[in-house]
């Protein structure tokens, strides 16, 4: 189906140069609008190309597979609600360590991560600390998140299935010829 009569924008996200000019081996593209959901979920797995390439017009084959696969993006940018942390008062080690509780420990609640703070003398001062340096490490914990994904998503590129494809694409204008 025609994107426009879907109402979905797409932005090109990454590009891995393919060998022959004007080819890739990877593409990532990132869709927005309604429905992309089942706009998505019709495209989802190995699509066929029946056709002479036009970048290898004397090469014998003419089934040509491309696997289609859903990412999930995770955003950057990490603003924690005040109501999503659970500030604890502690003890730090100072001199007058029995007599009060300057020292803050925030807990994220979703995700259970902990940082303590006893920089400061004032208990609000460390509770501001200790926010900043909990979106650090839920920040820190998104990273490793990420790469994880990346490395998870770049195995679907070795998960190329032939055969049984969700669609068969026909000739230079990529009429479709078969749906699963």
């Amino acid at each position: 189906m025609d994107k426009a009569k879907k109402g979905l924008t797409y932005s090109l996200l990454q590009v891995e140069k393919g060998s022959e000019k004007d080819t890739s081996y990877s593409t990532t593209i990132q869709l927005k609008g309604k429905d992309v959901d089942t706009f998505t979920k019709e495209w989802m797995g190995s699509i066929q190309w029946v056709g002479r390439s036009p970048y290898r017009p004397y090469h014998k084959r003419k089934n040509w597979s491309v696997a289609v696969n859903a990412l999930n993006l995770i955003q950057e940018e990490i603003n924690i609600p005040d109501q999503d942390i659970a500030y604890q008062a502690i003890r730090s080690g100072g001199q007058h360590v029995n007599k009060v509780s300057t020292a803050i420990r925030a807990t994220h609640i979703p995700s259970k991560l902990n940082v303590p703070a006893s920089d400061s003398r004032s208990q609000l001062q460390n509770k501001k600390l200790a926010k900043e340096r909990l979106i650090q490490l839920l920040q820190l914990d998104r990273l490793q998140e990420k790469d994880q994904k990346e490395k998870e998503d770049w195995q679907n590129h070795n998960a190329l299935q032939r055969g049984n494809p969700m669609k068969i694409l026909e000739g230079s204008d990529f009429r479709i010829r078969k749906q699963n």
